[in-house]
């Protein structure tokens, strides 16, 4: 199984549980940082054979495991699994078809974001944390209705552009990247990144965000590899919590 040495703690780490198992290991770290919307929200996960990994409408969070984890075909045909699948994964179908650089959706109603894309404005960066995925925020500043209607979707494909996430006003969170890994990353910092924001602008309306070239700088050194490795940490975590996880890891 693959895994990274933490010279700093003296173990390994697993990288990987496997296509389902980090699946659901995400879908469990996303849940703890407040993407906890009740059972809402999707994540898909583009595989090697082109089709997707999807979580199932029935399952929370929460409580996810490998073989719960649906598998559906890029024109959203369900190809294997025992559950269903949300009508609003339009929303990431609409997403892989104009971006090819995208591996991983993600679409949420995070606590401290969405009160954000509620008023329509993105939160200010005010620390290193909230700074480690750049400044690669979008607004859809208009709210018509859900993703399921194709015209809804696609004005969310639009207004991402090639930004990384994007705020849906009135709504929530979408969150692309190439990997599981960055996807992670870019979920957590966001949320940490909005609520930083209303507790620093609650203290003193006044307060100074980072610099564009500070912010700039901490992206550029994450980037670059220098960075806590916080999905590996994740999947640390949710497997102390959850040993089922490595239902489907390879040895």
């Amino acid at each position: 199984m693959p895994v990274i040495a933490d010279p700093a703690l003296g173990i390994r780490r697993r990288t990987t549980l496997g296509p389902s198992g980090d699946v659901a290991a995400l879908a469990r770290a996303l849940h703890r940082a407040g993407y906890d919307d009740e059972g809402l929200g999707h994540i898909s996960v583009r595989q090697p054979d082109g089709t997707l990994l999807v979580n199932p409408l029935e399952v929370g969070w929460d409580e996810l495991l490998p073989a719960d984890v649906m598998r559906i075909a890029l024109d959203g045909t369900i190809v294997d699994g025992r559950w269903t699948v949300t009508p609003a994964i339009r929303l990431h179908l609409d997403v892989y078809a104009a971006r090819d650089d995208v591996g991983v959706v993600i679409h949420n109603h995070p606590r401290w974001a969405t009160v954000w894309a509620d008023v329509g404005r993105i939160p200010p960066i005010f620390d290193q944390t909230g700074a480690v995925a750049g400044d690669d925020v979008a607004l859809l500043a208009e709210y018509d209705g859900s993703v399921v209607e194709a015209a809804n979707s696609n004005a969310a494909v639009d207004a991402l552009g090639a930004h990384s996430t994007i705020l849906l006003a009135n709504h929530g969170v979408l969150v692309a990247a190439p990997a599981i890994q960055e996807a992670h990353l870019r979920a957590v910092t966001l949320e940490w990144r909005a609520r930083q924001a209303w507790r620093v602008l609650t203290l003193d309306p006044a307060a100074t965000p980072l610099a564009d070239h500070v912010v700039e700088l901490v992206r550029s050194e994450v980037a670059a590899g220098r960075r806590a490795p916080l999905w590996e940490m994740a999947i640390a975590r949710e497997l102390r919590a959850e040993p089922r996880l490595a239902g489907d890891a390879q040895t």
